[in-house]
């Protein structure tokens, strides 16, 4: 763009504070409206992917990020009784690369801190409309904002105004959903790995290093248990669910001794929504607005963050909206497509009242993956880095480098 443009993203989350902080610095005029009334993480942790981390470190957060993260280099799954089912090593792939376990509230923080310059964030301002053609925003209170050049639609997978930009190929709620909340490393023993176990599609409990955050230097693992969506809100018997967590995973229910049940854990509910269109006159959506899937792959911070980077990308080369919008959607589907597939199709392997589906997932998941052609084609997959069916996305070699070195 050859001038600043007035752009008001709406949203705060991972997507939205990368798009501000990257616009931002590019010269941009840039207004958040938030619907929170504080400003502060939804989400207890996650794994951050080589290609998230490749953001970050373009927005020269990297150190930062790798000092309050938790390397990962092993994805591990089991049944109950000891069977693997994944066992996968970043090195298998690329011996530079690992994934970054993280608290939601470090990665916030680091964002947020990172854009001080011009900075214009409105906490409590809830959009419930937009006219797409001429830029203007409007909250529940009936008041107008903009006209904005451009409009960046962020506001995650519950997202009230992806409609209003473009048709939904698909939308709709996943039948599961989780449990999550935070508990103290201590003594865990695998604080490099990412830990799953399974009894068959019905329950899956999963136990993730995710370092420490600012303000707090004591190491802490997420932990996450599978629920069906409509049971998620119930008000559940206390005894009751930890032996049914003892019963999966005694070691990790140990860990959760001090953690109160319910009021101690966060609720998670998943969409699946695609849509033809990404843009309408100046509004375009990005991350989880624009393409909501199930977390069995892992990727939805680090989808948001690659939206965010592209959008700039896009912005920096083309001279008109209609130019940007175009680029931007068409580098983006090319990458988020094969995991809104795998995603569709994985997550009832792993939540879903299917068990048989699950025996069958349990002796042949583990065997393909041992071999030389799918073992690669999964880590691809799982570390972000696959694009369509056999293309692979590009990592900068500075970037690796760099990776190696912190190593």
């Amino acid at each position: 763009m050859k001038k600043p443009l007035r752009i008001g993203i709406v949203g705060y989350g991972t997507g939205g504070q990368a798009t501000a902080l990257l616009l931002a610095r590019d010269g941009h005029r840039v207004e958040v409206f938030e619907q929170a009334p504080k400003l502060g993480p939804v989400g207890a942790g996650f794994l951050l992917q080589p290609t998230g981390l490749a953001v970050l470190w373009q927005l020269g957060l990297l150190d930062e990020t790798l000092r309050h993260g938790a390397r990962v280099g092993r994805l591990f799954g089991e049944t109950r009784e000891g069977r693997a089912v994944m066992d996968m090593r970043y090195r298998d792939l690329d011996p530079r690369m690992f994934g970054l376990g993280m608290q939601r509230g470090a990665l916030f923080s680091l964002l947020d801190t990172a854009w001080q310059e011009a900075r214009n964030v409105r906490c409590g301002r809830r959009i419930v409309g937009m006219n797409a053609e001429t830029g203007v925003l409007h909250d529940e209170h009936g008041v107008e904002h903009g006209a904005f050049d451009l409009l960046v639609i962020a506001d995650g997978a519950a997202s009230q105004l992806r409609r209003e930009v473009g048709e939904a190929r698909m939308d709709r709620p996943y039948p599961w959903g989780a449990q999550w909340c935070l508990v103290p490393r201590r003594e865990w023993p695998f604080a490099d790995e990412l830990r799953q176990r399974y009894v068959g599609a019905r329950r899956m409990a999963g136990m993730l290093p995710v370092g420490t955050r600012p303000g707090d230097d004591t190491p802490r693992m997420s932990f996450f248990w599978s629920l069906p969506a409509h049971s998620l809100g119930a008000q559940h018997d206390e005894a009751q669910w930890r032996r049914d967590v003892a019963d999966v995973w005694p070691e990790a229910a140990e860990t959760l001794r001090d953690t109160a049940v319910p009021q101690g854990l966060a609720k998670a509910h998943y969409r699946d929504a695609a849509h033809r269109c990404w843009h309408r006159g100046r509004a375009v959506l990005l991350g989880d607005a624009a393409h909501a899937m199930s977390p069995q792959l892992g990727q939805g911070a680090n989808m948001a963050l690659i939206d965010a980077l592209a959008l700039r990308d896009a912005l920096r080369v083309h001279t008109d909206l209609p130019s940007v919008f175009a680029s931007y959607e068409r580098t983006r589907r090319d990458h988020v497509g094969i995991y809104h597939f795998w995603s569709r199709w994985l997550t009832p392997l792993f939540q879903s009242e299917r068990d048989a589906l699950a025996a069958i997932r349990d002796r042949l998941f583990h065997p393909i993956t041992r071999m030389p052609g799918g073992r690669r084609h999964v880590l691809r997959v799982l570390t972000g880095t696959r694009r369509g069916w056999l293309g692979v996305l590009p990592m900068d070699p500075a970037f690796l480098s760099e990776l190696a070195e912190r190593s």
